[in-house]
């Protein structure tokens, strides 16, 4: 059994946590208020993840660093270079392998299905960011300071799904009851759909995976659905009646951009939905072994978890 520091407990860093202290790993979640799962074998720590000093010290002989910190949207440009400083640092000084949750964003916007060989060539202020914070990792681990991996998925669902979340609970909310829910753009647009529970196996699996080091690696995900495709099997799974899809007009994007700095961000990023937005994580498959879990099994899943809330 190791030791694994988790820096954020939110949708994903929460369930790694889960994860590995079921397994009997010795757990440290790190978050600014000391929130975190309250369970045996899970140490939480009020630290700024961007606390360089206390950061090396909690790493101190862990076998893997989690980077799962989700800064406020809007602020990522000032506060995700110092977090990402800091655990690159902490990396470096103890040993422990880095692995970071990354996402699409450093790509742009992209014809065809993305892979990871795909150059990072996002002008948009949210993909520069990761991307910058990708190349420093990586030139770091060719220089032999560090090892390093990277996982990245698309738009996360399933238990535990965020606000933030396209299929979290503001979508199935209205569309599971009947009522009108809300699209960004076409809803007959191919997307990607990275499923939570599948997010949290990679990470663990490319902590101690050195085939994985040094590279970054896409999380299974299953074959692109369009957003109606999604709504109509999530419907049908819960006795629902079908689905009542509203587009979002793009001044109506705008306007509620004017008071709500989440949405204003949403800009950079709406190109996701407006084309085809599709995944390849083949190389995962192949190299590890490890596929996504099969669409029904995860939308029946989140159907039961919306129930039980």
């Amino acid at each position: 059994m190791g030791k694994h520091v988790i820096v954020g407990a939110g949708q994903v860093g929460g369930r790694v946590a889960e994860t590995l202290a079921a397994a009997g790993h010795e757990v440290v979640v790190v978050t600014r208020s000391g929130s975190g799962p309250d369970r045996a074998g899970i140490t939480r720590a009020a630290i700024p993840a961007q606390d360089a000093t206390a950061m090396r010290r909690l790493a101190e002989g862990a076998d893997a660093l989690y980077n799962c910190a989700n800064p406020k949207y809007h602020r990522w440009a000032e506060d995700w270079p110092p977090i990402a400083d800091s655990l690159l640092g902490a990396a470096e000084a103890t040993g422990a392998v880095l692995v970071t949750l990354g996402n699409l964003y450093g790509y742009g916007p992209v014809d065809g299905p993305m892979t990871e060989d795909a150059p990072l060539a996002s002008t948009g202020t949210k993909g520069r960011v990761r991307a910058e914070m990708w190349k420093q990792a990586l030139a770091a681990h060719r220089a032999g300071r560090v090892r390093i991996t990277e996982v990245r998925g698309s738009d996360y669902f399933g238990p535990g799904a965020s606000d933030q979340s396209f299929l979290g609970d503001r979508f199935l909310d209205p569309l599971l009851t009947g009522r009108r829910a809300m699209t960004l753009s076409d809803p007959d647009i191919p997307h990607s759909w990275t499923y939570l529970p599948d997010v949290a196996a990679a990470l663990v699996t490319v902590a101690t995976d050195e085939r994985a080091w040094g590279r970054a690696w896409h999380i299974p995900t299953s074959p692109a659905l369009s957003i109606r495709a999604m709504a109509e099997r999530l419907c049908d799974l819960a006795g629902a009646p079908g689905p009542r899809l509203v587009r979002l007009p793009e001044w109506a994007l705008m306007a509620a951009g004017a008071v709500s700095p989440f949405l204003r961000e949403m800009r950079e990023t709406r190109y996701q939905f407006d084309r085809p937005f599709v995944l390849d994580s083949s190389a995962f498959t192949a190299t590890f072994g490890v596929a996504a879990t099969p669409m029904d099994g995860a939308l029946k899943e989140t159907v039961t978890r919306w129930r039980a809330r």
